[in-house]
């Protein structure tokens, strides 16, 4: 009988069973698909030989996240890095681009430069307050209520329309709309502004990285450190309810609050049912990859190297792309997220051929094939691309969720973000990872700190699992 059953292996439960089987617990992963890593998976979806990411595909939060930093995740997972975080093109011939170096970012974005260094250089000074404030649930006082300040006051100014006099110029507003639209829904907001602001500084900091040979590395080396430390994995099999798991003293679910209810039912008080019922999930997503016969011919050469890249247009066109969305319509000119990994590692497609994954954001639970939408979108920047094309497989918002239950109607972040959301996560708590069950945690991104390949949920489940359980208060070592 093991100690702990880990339901689903999505990054937030391997997160969870390395630091419990590091803390000498026997630990039992069940997960649905046949292999681990949820949306954190790569494989050949179009022709041999080219990888793609089933889900997430370059990593702003792993190079930062406290718990991969303790994990040692680039000693154990060769990471690319490039000088290029994202880039937004306007138009065919001009673009806004985000560098690792913050000078060089606003030498670029002219007019709006000044002001793009201004924005970011207080909150990259105190990075480390930053991520361990947004790193957590958010009814706890900060570490460093300073990096909370300078932080706060910044999503303050960018979640409202003060938001155009604080970023200057036509460059320095789409560049950060198109990163905000990271995080669906409408802007400007506090959520998409926070998400915005996060991600853009970790582009300037440690930088946007891809794991060589794909995201499925990242899972991978999480595996073998559950196994080497006596965790065992039960893949392809279903788990709906108690009875299809072996008796353990603690169940984790890496699974939405929707399973959560449905896993647990009438054990679970009636007021934490309703508040389950009440979690909203965000816009789906409809997804295209795409294998190529060579680099993808954008018009302006500065997006040839860059592994991301933001198609919108402007600050306006963004947010109405956006918007659409919201009001449950498809855009005519969609916003899309566009990574080209192949042109930073050469594992991914054979002979110098390239790969390409891209995603637009749709009405929750659409069937609506946007390959399409999205391969005109790309040619609007990219002339000739329809030319480049091999192969492609596409996937709807509701072909998503039959892919990873986890992605309630192609929701890839685990629920809305907005500043509700972000406090009620499922529920309003200090311990939000515990359930009313004894011995039942939820430890996905429905819970703090929200969306993102980090792992912090799991951990943060895992060590209050461990002290509240295990009577266990140090957190185990996990470094290699």
């Amino acid at each position: 009988m093991p100690d702990v059953n880990v339901v689903g292996a999505g990054p937030n439960g391997l997160a969870a069973a390395v630091v419990l089987a590091r803390a000498g617990l026997s630990v039992h992963v069940t997960e649905l698909a046949g292999t681990a890593g949820g949306a954190l998976r790569t494989e050949e979806l179009t022709l041999p030989g080219f990888r793609h990411d089933v889900g997430s595909a370059v990593h702003p939060a792993a190079l930062a996240s406290p718990f991969f930093l303790a994990f040692g995740l680039t000693a154990r997972v060769p990471f690319i890095i490039p000088e290029v975080s994202y880039a937004h093109p306007l138009d065919a011939a001009r673009a806004a681009v985000a560098y690792r170096s913050l000078d060089r970012t606003a030498d670029g974005l002219g007019r709006g430069g000044h002001a793009w260094a201004r924005l970011f250089q207080p909150v990259l000074n105190r990075l480390d307050g930053v991520v361990a404030l947004t790193g957590n649930q958010l009814l706890r006082w900060p570490d460093d209520p300073v990096a909370a300040l300078v932080f706060g006051l910044r999503v303050a100014g960018l979640g409202t329309e003060l938001q155009r006099g604080i970023l200057r110029g036509e460059s320095a507003q789409a560049l950060f709309a198109g990163v905000a639209a990271h995080a669906p829904g409408r802007q400007p907001s506090l959520a998409t502004a926070g998400a915005g602001l996060l991600l853009a500084a970790h582009a300037h900091a440690a930088g946007w990285g891809y794991p060589v040979g794909g995201s499925q590395a990242i899972a991978d080396a999480m595996v073998a450190d559950i196994i080497v430390h006596g965790g065992r994995f039960d893949l392809g099999r279903e788990v709906r309810v108690p009875g299809d798991l072996a008796p353990a003293r603690v169940t984790l679910l890496d699974t939405s609050p929707a399973f959560l209810d449905r896993f647990a039912g009438d054990s679970l008080p009636t007021g934490y049912r309703r508040a389950l019922a009440r979690f909203h999930y965000g816009s789906g997503i409809a997804k295209l990859d795409v294998a190529l016969s060579g680099p993808v011919p954008w018009a302006n050469p500065e997006l040839v190297l860059a592994p991301t890249v933001h198609l919108g247009g402007s600050r306006a066109d963004v947010i109405g792309a956006e918007r659409e969305v919201a009001r449950g319509r498809l855009p005519e000119h969609p916003f899309v997220l566009v990574t080209q990994p192949s042109v930073l590692d050469s594992t991914r497609a054979p002979n110098g051929r390239q790969v390409l994954w891209a995603y637009t954001h749709v009405p929750p639970g659409s069937d609506a094939d946007r390959s399409e939408a999205i391969v005109r979108r790309i040619e609007e920047f990219a002339p000739g691309f329809r030319d480049t094309i091999l192969a492609t497989a596409s996937s709807t918002a509701r072909g998503m969720s039959q892919v990873d239950p986890n992605l309630v109607g192609g929701d890839i972040l685990g629920g809305q973000v907005t500043l509700r959301q972000l406090v009620k996560r499922p529920v309003v708590s200090t311990r939000p990872w515990k359930t009313p069950v004894p011995g039942l945690y939820l430890c996905s991104a429905s819970t703090p700190p929200g969306p993102a390949v980090h792992g912090m949920n799991g951990w943060h489940a895992a060590t209050l699992v461990l002290r509240d359980e295990f009577g266990i208060r140090e957190s185990p070592a996990l470094a290699p």
